[in-house]
């Protein structure tokens, strides 16, 4: 880790459990700080924006600002942008991504959009998702803003956007066109430009084999699991994605670093 600059930080089951911060989390930012590192909260979640992150870091003791946090929804947004300009679009998913998307450019579009994009809906009415499927079963486009079958909570796995890409799948047939989150490289491009840093350079510290491991092996960035959050050390022993460094949590790894 001595060559790391840049750690990228999952946040629920990696750097917080619902409303409580992980042991350590922290302690973990103090020594990247301390050491003259750098860290941005990346998140596949898109039910919530920066704004809405940055408010929850805060309540938890976090000391940070929008510039810390990238979430699935705004490489959404950027992807849309790069692919098919200022859209019109139907999304199923939160007011928050829904802010997220519009101060990008795009609109929300309930009659005649241009495409349909899917994110993690906490928010979801079934006369959302009865009309995304007769949208897309007409061929328009179809972008997920990411892949996770559960989110984490302190009352267990709670289904996220690949639940609702499956329910989608089985009424309609389709998969969505692009999958814009975490394990797409897209957002670690993104990232290396912003921070002008080669990815050899980057550490993805995560708690998803499937998401946050694939994303950084893919990427040529260091993948560190912690098993904090959905992946048990089961789950891992079983799966062919071999992380670089598995740790029990976020605590482990700062102990690790501030060692050297």
């Amino acid at each position: 880790m001595r060559d790391v600059e840049l750690f990228l930080l999952d946040m629920d089951g990696t750097f917080y459990l619902g409303d409580k911060l992980i042991r350590g989390a922290l302690e973990f930012l103090d020594v990247v700080k301390s050491q003259g590192k750098n860290f941005l909260f990346l998140t596949n979640n898109s039910s919530k924006g920066p704004r809405q992150y940055v408010e929850k870091l805060r309540r938890l003791g976090v000391n940070v600002d929008e510039t810390h946090v990238f979430t699935s929804g705004e490489a959404t947004a950027l992807f849309l942008l790069e692919r098919y300009g200022k859209t019109k679009l139907f999304l199923v998913g939160t007011k928050a991504l829904e802010e997220t998307l519009c101060s990008y450019g795009h609109t929300i579009e309930w009659r005649d959009p241009q495409l349909v994009v899917l994110g993690y809906d906490t928010e979801v009415t079934y006369e959302k998702l009865a009309r995304a499927c007769l949208l897309i079963r007409r061929n328009l486009p179809y972008i997920a803003t990411h892949p996770d079958i559960n989110c984490p909570s302190e009352e267990g796995p709670l289904p996220d956007t690949g639940s609702f890409i499956a329910l989608i799948e089985r009424s309609t047939g389709r998969l969505p066109d692009y999958v814009v989150g975490k394990p797409n490289s897209l957002m670690m491009q993104i990232v290396s430009k912003r921070f002008n840093l080669p990815t050899s350079k980057i550490a993805m510290v995560g708690d998803r084999l499937y998401t946050d491991m694939e994303f950084a092996i893919r990427s040529g960035a260091m993948a560190i699991l912690v098993l904090s959050g959905e992946t048990t050390r089961e789950d891992f022993e079983r799966s062919s994605t071999k992380p670089h460094l598995v740790v029990e949590d976020i605590a482990v790894l700062a102990r690790m670093l501030e060692r050297g």
